[in-house]
């Protein structure tokens, strides 16, 4: 690993002010990716900002009509959150089942959707959900931030501050996972929101995305049977070692229908 100046700033400010000093800087937050990349030798920064001790980062609160939870909030936080847990237990199942262990007691909210990686958990629960991502600029709805493989509607100075979910009516999430990292294969989460049914899939493409035509037939008739017809185009699906394209079609339907037999359709 390359030498690098470590920060640990106090307010949101001192870590703005630091990245400005710095160009070549980075956030680091759990360090899930960053620290790996590093000691790959992928990734050089000249210094590590890190935003674990700035105070509220890492807060969990009931809004009223949604959850608010810190960029800083863990993994682990999010699962055995007594907040999430009555109000949106798919949230809460999701982030139980992110990595193992060590990864949840230090991968964060805000790392995971600021990095943008295709096959992560908490992506399809943004879009399913319809969550709202706050910055220290500017609040940013779901269906505008994530852009592409690692690509989000991020400003290059822009933190992630919290993210607030709104509370479905229900909701479950479903994965299909690697066997050894536990990274999404394919998830699909199933949403019934005050907007309608909302259907969102991760692990399958390069970023997580709608699937507008399970949302209209679930939307016609709330079944597994409505879903018996209807399948997702694989033309810009991902295709790796752990599965083709194809076979990660075949998944999301599949995941759709587990998602949605569990909230009793």
């Amino acid at each position: 690993m390359y030498e690098f100046n470590y920060h640990r700033p106090a307010s949101l400010d001192e870590a703005k002010q630091i990245l400005a000093a710095n160009a070549e800087a980075k956030i680091i937050a759990g360090g899930m990716t960053l620290l790996p990349t590093m000691k790959l030798r992928l990734a050089q920064p000249s210094d590590l900002v890190d935003l674990s001790a700035i105070d509220g980062l890492d807060a969990i609160s009931d809004a009223g009509s949604a959850i608010d939870i810190g960029a800083m909030a863990r993994h682990a936080d999010v699962a055995h959150s007594e907040v999430v847990r009555s109000a949106i237990p798919a949230l809460a199942d999701l982030a139980d089942a992110i990595g193992d262990a060590q990864v949840r007691n230090r991968g964060t909210l805000g790392g995971s959707i600021a990095n943008s990686d295709p096959a992560a958990d908490y992506p399809a629960a943004i879009l399913a959900l319809n969550a709202t991502i706050r910055t220290d600029q500017r609040e940013i709805a779901a269906d505008d931030y994530f852009l592409g493989m690692f690509e989000t509607a991020l400003a290059d100075d822009e933190l992630v501050v919290a993210v607030s979910f709104p509370k479905p009516k229900k909701a479950a999430y479903a994965k299909f996972h690697n066997p050894a990292s536990r990274y999404a294969i394919v998830g699909v989460m199933v949403a019934e929101t005050d907007s309608g049914i909302r259907v969102a899939v991760t692990g399958a493409g390069a970023c997580a995305f709608r699937a507008s035509d399970f949302e209209a037939a679930l939307t016609e008739s709330f079944s597994a049977d409505a879903l018996g017809s209807v399948s997702i185009d694989s033309d810009d699906l991902n295709s790796d070692l752990h599965a083709s394209a194809g076979y990660r079609a075949h998944l999301v339907r599949v995941m759709a229908v587990r998602a949605v037999k569990a909230l009793g359709g």
